[in-house]
């Protein structure tokens, strides 16, 4: 019970940082803490096999996500700020793919990567019978995903150009 816990605070507290940020490798960063929260979420109850291959396809889609925003930075004149991005869609059409493809994998779109662990996770947590706070908790972690996920991709490639 400790661990569950910990584990939806440790979702909660990184999704809620991860939502004010502006810092494009501390939300990377704190994306992972919030998808490692998870993790621990899923031992918690016991699916210490879906843990892992939660581990697994994040590990895949997150180095897509440094990888992006790598070259994010080096293109934007060496700065992690992303309210300096913006337009960037139309300089960057390749990185702009593949870093909407791994933010959807992370929010657990169906039929990509992170759906298939994420979402089992989320449906056999839902059949046990830890009551509606924890239950509640996690679907509000769940959706700072999609939050943060969204801002970031709006700020940095379809928002105003905000560099000088």
């Amino acid at each position: 019970a400790l661990l569950l816990f910990i584990s939806i605070m440790t979702m909660f507290m990184s999704g809620v940082v991860a939502t004010f940020e502006y810092d494009l490798k501390k939300i990377i960063a704190l994306s992972t803490l919030s998808q490692l929260g998870m993790m621990m979420f899923s031992i918690s109850l016991g699916l210490y096999e879906l843990a892992f291959f939660h581990l697994l396809t994040h590990a895949l889609f997150k180095a897509l996500l440094f990888l992006c925003a790598g070259v994010l930075i080096h293109g934007a004149g060496n700065t992690q700020d992303i309210r300096s991005f913006g337009g960037l869609s139309l300089n960057f059409p390749l990185v702009t793919v593949c870093m909407n493809l791994a933010n959807l994998s992370l929010c657990g779109v169906p039929f990509l990567a992170g759906f298939y662990s994420k979402d089992l996770i989320v449906e056999l947590a839902c059949q046990y019978s830890w009551g509606i706070f924890i239950l509640l908790m996690m679907f509000i972690c769940l959706s700072l995903t999609v939050l943060y996920s969204v801002r970031l991709t709006y700020l940095s490639f379809v928002g105003p150009y905000g560099g000088g």
